[in-house]
């Protein structure tokens, strides 16, 4: 097949595939028509109507693209090339069975136009390791996010680059310094392990409570482990804002407002999800944002904002797309897919 001389994307139709569905050129090729690869958790650990993934994938595979599927420990490298251990994946919105895999074969990953890294944290061995894998097929594919960019961009300490839109904060493993740093912000602070991930982990530490040197000693594993203390944002109780970024660009947001009784805001501990929109702090934090995170390749980004402060910066797998998609009335997958396709066809995004 001679390659094409107007830019455009052509592969070979696969006999009775999703391409099938799509505009051909009259010599059983098809235009345009994208393969992505999501390197991701067991597909059985899908929620339909809350992944961000499975989101994707069903976007991608109803636009007639090819939708595969691969676990982190399936990336193997053989005498330098970079060899997924995938399966066709068929996603449906049923929650007995979301995502339907093929038969799974060894298949070049810069065969794929798309990576979409979409494991969930923590940010494990296995999990440097794959990134370190993916650098073998950086400049031959569009991986996002990009693996060097994960590496670099650990989720509690990337916000910290920025310290004039952040809490006031300190990063130590010494208890009496965290605790004079309490003192110094009013009595009351966060403390969140560095590599922590859906609210583990994290307390609220008060001058006045009797166990204040316990939590102390429990949270730095008396004195061997560093954390991050950050002075406590009481506007909190009204929710802690997730802004989803496309290649720096605001996509939509969510408001998560803490169950009763709890300072935590994440979904996975209870959060109520609620609608919301962008107002100045939060365009100002995302403009200050943008350009760092076009530089380090972190294309596809949730921000956390609490009461116009940003305290995280998600660049693994971040979620909420489904349920802002909804508060909004519009498919914010469906521009992500915009752009990706953009972006394989060497287009502006």
């Amino acid at each position: 097949m001679s390659a094409p001389t107007d830019g455009t994307r052509r592969r070979r139709r696969p006999a009775g595939g999703l391409a099938d569905n799509l505009p051909g050129d009259g010599n059983g090729c098809y235009l345009g028509a994208m393969r992505l690869l999501f390197v991701m958790d067991p597909v059985t650990t899908i929620l339909v109507d809350e992944d961000t993934s499975f989101a994707l994938m069903l976007e991608a595979a109803g636009r007639g693209h090819e939708v595969h599927h691969c676990l982190l420990r399936e990336l193997e490298l053989h005498e330098g090339e970079l060899v997924a251990r995938c399966r066709p994946a068929e996603p449906r919105r049923d929650p007995r069975g979301p995502v339907r895999l093929g038969p799974a074969r060894r298949e070049p990953v810069a065969g794929f136009d798309v990576v979409m890294v979409r494991k969930d944290p923590p940010f494990d061995p296995p999990y440097l390791w794959a990134t370190l894998l993916l650098e073998h097929v950086r400049e031959q594919c569009l991986v996002v996010n990009d693996p060097r960019g994960l590496r670099e961009a650990n989720e509690k300490l990337y916000a910290l680059r920025f310290p004039e839109l952040t809490p006031e904060t300190l990063v130590s493993a010494d208890p009496e310094a965290i605790a004079d740093f309490t003192d110094r912000v009013g009595g009351r602070s966060v403390l969140k392990p560095v590599d922590g991930h859906g609210g583990g982990g994290i307390f609220v530490l008060d001058r006045e409570d009797l166990n204040f040197r316990a939590l102390l000693e429990a949270a730095t594993a008396d004195g061997s482990r560093p954390v991050v203390a950050q002075r406590f944002l009481p506007e909190v109780r009204r929710g802690d804002k997730r802004i989803l970024l496309l290649d720096g660009e605001p996509l939509g947001a969510i408001l998560r407002v803490p169950r009763e009784g709890e300072a935590r805001s994440n979904i996975h501990v209870g959060g109520q999800v609620q609608p919301t929109d962008l107002d100045a702090d939060d365009r100002r934090i995302v403009q200050a944002l943008a350009p760092s995170l076009r530089a380090d390749g972190l294309w596809f980004v949730g921000i956390d904002v609490i009461g116009g402060r940003l305290t995280e910066v998600n660049v693994t797998s971040p979620t909420g797309i489904q349920q802002a998609s909804r508060f909004l009335g519009r498919s914010l997958e469906a521009r992500v897919l915009d752009w990706l396709e953009a972006r394989v066809a060497g287009r502006p995004g």
